[in-house]
């Protein structure tokens, strides 16, 4: 009986075993890696130059100088006033204008954040200061 079975399967064409192809699952996968591999080539990442220039001492009575202190607690004071961080940029273009031969610096506290560090900076640079880097030291608080 088993014989009559096993030919009339034979004659259908049927077996007893099914296979799963996975030629289409493979050609998925190798696109895949193919586009993440084009993508990543194209990805820019931008950081901030951690490189750091020798330590300065700037006199802030100094008229020849610009001293930019930012202390840990988000205090910006430039040669001894207290600034608010929205007129950073006012007050070092007026500075700058002021002695355009001054030399700056920005002294940060330890617990600074780098957002508000970077952002005088952008300031200082937006006012002309075209220094390469612009000195950044350690403020002693």
């Amino acid at each position: 009986m088993a014989s009559r079975i096993d030919n009339l399967n034979q004659l259908l064409g049927q077996e007893d075993e099914a296979e799963i192809d996975l030629t289409p699952m493979l050609d998925v996968v190798f696109i895949m890696l193919i586009f993440f591999i084009v993508t990543a080539s194209f990805l820019n990442e931008f950081g901030v130059d951690a490189t750091k220039p020798p330590s300065v001492r700037i006199n802030p009575e100094d008229s020849k100088s610009i001293a930019i202190k930012i202390y840990s607690n988000g205090e910006i004071m430039i040669n001894g006033l207290s600034v608010d961080p929205r007129a950073v940029s006012a007050h070092i273009t007026r500075h700058r204008a002021e002695n355009p031969q001054a030399a700056i610096a920005v002294l940060a506290g330890k617990g600074a954040k780098i957002e508000i560090v970077v952002g005088v900076i952008d300031s200082a640079r937006t006012a002309g200061f075209r220094s390469d880097p612009i000195p950044i030291s350690e403020l002693p608080e």
